[in-house]
């Protein structure tokens, strides 16, 4: 893991900041690089986070039987 990434919000703030700098165009194209190498690695961090996340999940939700959430939870119906 990249120590230079505290954790996943930072992470998703950091990545989110990238992308406007790149969409704005203005930079010259070793420094474009080296945001995208950048993005890249963040984009990278985060998904490896959400993967772990969701195999915690699926390992309570194994250990305590538990059942999903309805899809419709927290809709204002």
């Amino acid at each position: 893991m990249d120590s230079t990434i505290k954790d996943f919000e930072a992470a998703i703030a950091e990545l989110e900041s990238i992308v406007k700098k790149l969409e704005e165009g203005d930079l010259p194209l070793e420094t474009s690089l080296q945001l995208y190498e950048r993005g890249v690695q963040l984009s990278r961090f985060c998904h490896a986070q959400l993967e772990q996340a969701e195999k915690r999940i699926e390992i309570l939700n194994e250990r305590g039987q538990l059942t999903p959430a309805p899809s419709n939870l927290g809709t204002d119906e």
